[in-house]
C-alpha cells in the first residue's frame, strides 16, 4: 500500500494562485511603488498590486487606472 501526500489545510496559497488572465494581470505585478501588505502572510509577497499596502487607497498613485479597469467591467 502506497502513501498519499496531503496538502494541509492551513497551506497558504496566494489568491492569485492558479489563475490563467495573466495578460491583464501582468500590468499589476513589479510596479516600482510596490510595498507589501504587513496584515498578509508573507508567501503572498508575490509583488502583485492586490498584496500592496496601498493598494485601492488614496496613496495608491495607479488608482485612477484601477478604477478604469472595474468600470469596463459594469454593465451599460
Amino acid at each position: 500500500m502506497r502513501g498519499t501526500y496531503r496538502v494541509p489545510v492551513h497551506s497558504p496559497v496566494p489568491p492569485s494562485a492558479g489563475m490563467g488572465e495573466e495578460e491583464d494581470e501582468d500590468k499589476f505585478v513589479n510596479r516600482p511603488c510596490y510595498e507589501f501588505n504587513p496584515a498578509l502572510l508573507p508567501s503572498w509577497n508575490d509583488r502583485r498590486c492586490e498584496h500592496c499596502r496601498h493598494y485601492l487607497t488614496s496613496r495608491c498613485p495607479h488608482i485612477d487606472e484601477f478604477l478604469d479597469d472595474v468600470e469596463d467591467l459594469s454593465p451599460e
